[in-house]
């Protein structure tokens, strides 16, 4: 790399790219983390200034700061938003804009995943989207004649010279410019922009100093993004605890994001470190044993002796923890001979490297990041980030070693809605509406019914809240699906677990009704009957009656007071106040959306009960201690009436 090409203005780094390609930029960036914010926006406003050019970008998961709208919601949010992601944290203005339909007619943004649900309302987001497979999208953007790859990297000196970590996002990088080599097309312009903050991860994501041919490293580079962690309620846990139970020792693990997979996370380390209580757990929950056989069948109902494998296209904090409590250990080789050694239990314990953890992008908390240098520093073979076409896909030249690195697989993902014959909803409304996207589920799908051994595991609320109360999640059919019936394998909800591999049409109807909410069940087996997959005479047993939000925080009630299942599982980003403050402000939100809420609302406000000695901490916390106006004292009204009603144990009122 010449010395001109590297710079440390973002601005004539810039200036540069454009000078160089000309009036059509035809972009790539990598999804979520991997992307420079800050040179793209310097992209961003070259093309609101010269109206004669154009770009066009090519990317995924553009990620921003949550946004607040008016009155309480920002009072909350601001604040943490500050504090959390840093008062210099730099988001991608195109998204911005995208959100607001604000995009000049000179740019154009497409996305294959975006934020859940941030883009809902984005006309040109939602025209532009494009649905794809995660494995089909270095294959489709050779046919776009991209002339520029931007991506955020980590840098290092060595004695052979500079190298490049692609660090977070290996996964489409490699494959994209495999595949333009192949096709004998221009290799794109290529930008590495260095982040100090970014892990510098080796093996297939270093890159030797040739690999850019230009290098943009800013005097100061912004925080980066990093997801606060969430609570996790009692349904979460409840589905949770279920799906803990499916996983087999000694198997392979893939799992998500989400408070979802932080239940299972949970689920699975008190399963190992708490057997005995774990297991009382499950037996409160699953009193007609079903869970209980299943996982006896497929999955364990003992602690991790040799441990898991972690094979994800995403590496988050569910790992990390499982890793950090020696669940996560099972080691793999890419080499064939020493895998089979390792499966035959023939593998001596001096045989250096393999790896357990492997992934195509990670994305987490800040306490990620560091173990993650940390680990790749101290263990190098530990972590293995690679293309998505080695995580994501059985096929190819790897195909042997891969079936036999990922034995015993479960592969967990989140979908919206199912429907009684075993198709998933995930990512698309039924009007055609994008909320996320396929992303790599459908491929996850794929690999564990042709794996021997691997099992398919989709996790779902049963019910969740709509305009007009609560709705069920599971139908008798969607105008959208994500995975279609036939390959309907394992869907888990707080109820239960539903096994629809190989199963007809009508003990698929069976299953499912089996893990539906009782307050819909009728109508969903009526609905069945109507249309022929459910017996005439069929009878609703007495036990799927009982599944109720009201069974679940009985069952949970001991051991979430016990503090072994507690509301934030992985530590909080939020204040001891702020948590307090969540749930408040979650009823404030959710009974203000229909009239039985609204109504709900005037009586607590009517009578808001009595005051504890930590609401004034809250109030302060909400700026709203000396309330003035009408509007403010009406938003301090509200916040005291919701932090009576939802007092945790330990608050006292004042006397």
């Amino acid at each position: 790399m010449l010395p001109e090409q590297r710079f440390t203005d973002t601005d004539a780094c810039a200036q540069l790219i454009v000078e160089r390609l000309g009036a059509d930029l035809r972009a790539a960036a990598p999804l979520g983390l991997g992307k420079p914010h800050g040179l793209l926006n310097a992209l961003y406003g070259l093309m609101q200034a010269d109206t004669w050019r154009s770009m066009t970008l090519y990317t995924a998961l553009s990620l921003t700061r949550p946004r607040s709208k008016s009155g309480m919601e920002a009072r909350f949010l601001d604040p943490f938003v500050e504090r959390h992601f840093g008062a210099d944290y730099v988001d991608p203005q195109y998204a911005l804009d995208q959100m607001q339909n604000k995009l000049p007619p000179n740019v154009a943004v497409h996305e294959f995943y975006m934020q859940s649900g941030a883009l809902l309302h984005s006309s040109s987001a939602q025209r532009n989207y494009i649905s794809q497979n995660y494995t089909h999208v270095a294959r489709d953007l050779v046919v776009q004649d991209i002339n520029l790859l931007v991506q955020l990297v980590s840098r290092r000196e060595t004695p052979s010279g500079v190298r490049y970590s692609l660090s977070c996002n290996p996964d489409l990088t490699l494959d994209f410019l495999d595949r333009v080599k192949a096709a004998g097309k221009a290799r794109p312009l290529c930008v590495a922009v260095v982040h100090p903050g970014l892990p510098y991860i080796g093996g297939d994501a270093e890159v030797p100093q040739d690999f850019f041919d230009v290098e943009l490293a800013p005097a100061l580079s912004p925080p980066l993004f990093a997801l606060p962690r969430l609570p996790v309620d009692t349904m979460e846990y409840a589905l949770g605890l279920h799906a803990s139970a499916l996983v087999k020792d000694g198997g392979c693990l893939q799992i998500g994001i989400g408070a979802l997979s932080d239940a299972l996370v949970k689920g699975l380390l008190l399963r190992h470190q708490d057997n005995v209580a774990w297991r009382k757990i499950l037996v409160a929950l699953d009193p007609r044993g079903a869970t209980h056989t299943l996982g006896g069948r497929i999955g364990g109902l003992s602690n991790f002796k040799t441990g898991l494998y972690g094979c994800s296209e995403m590496i988050m904090d569910g790992l990390m923890q499982l890793a950090k409590a020696g669940v996560l250990k099972r080691r793999s080789w890419d080499n064939l001979a020493l895998e089979r050694a390792a499966a035959a239990g023939r593998l001596p314990d001096d045989v250096p490297g393999g790896h357990y953890l492997r992934g195509a992008f990670f994305l987490g908390s800040r306490e990620l990041y560091d173990w993650l240098e940390t680990t790749a520093d101290s263990d190098p073979d530990a972590i293995d980030m690679c293309p998505v076409s080695n995580v994501n896909q059985l096929y190819g030249d790897h195909q042997a070693l891969a079936t036999l690195q990922r034995r015993g697989a479960r592969f967990f993902n989140t979908c919206m809605m199912s429907t009684l014959l075993g198709a998933a909803v995930s990512d698309t409304l039924e009007d055609g509406h994008v909320v996320s996207g396929v992303g790599g589920q459908y491929n996850f799908v794929a690999m564990a019914h042709e794996l021997p051994d691997g099992r398919s595991v989709l996790l779902q609320r049963a019910t969740r809240q709509g305009k007009n109360g609560v709705e069920t999640n599971i139908r008798w059919q969607y105008g959208q699906i994500t995975i279609p019936r036939h390959l309907r394998d394992i869907v888990v909800s707080e109820y239960g677990v539903a096994d629809l591999r190989g199963k007809s049409d009508s003990e698929c109807v069976e299953a499912m009704l089996a893990i539906s909410d009782a307050r819909f069940i009728d109508a969903l087996a009526a609905e069945a009957k109507s249309h022929g997959k459910l017996a005439a005479d069929f009878k609703i047993p007495e036990v799927w009656r009982k599944h109720r939000p009201d069974m679940l925080h009985e069952a949970l009630d001991k051991p979430m007071r016990k503090g072994l299942l507690p509301k934030f599982p992985f530590g909080s980003d939020f204040t001891e106040v702020e948590q307090r403050l969540l749930p408040a402000l979650e009823w404030l939100q959710s009974s203000s959306t229909s009239w039985k809420g609204r109504w709900r609302l005037f009586k607590a406000l009517w009578k808001p009960g009595e005051a504890t000695v930590e609401e004034a901490a809250a109030l302060e916390r909400m700026a709203l201690s000396a309330a003035t106006g009408l509007s403010e004292r009406l938003q301090r009204r509200l916040l005291q009436a919701a932090l009576r009603r939802h007092s945790v144990g330990g608050q006292t009122p004042i006397s």
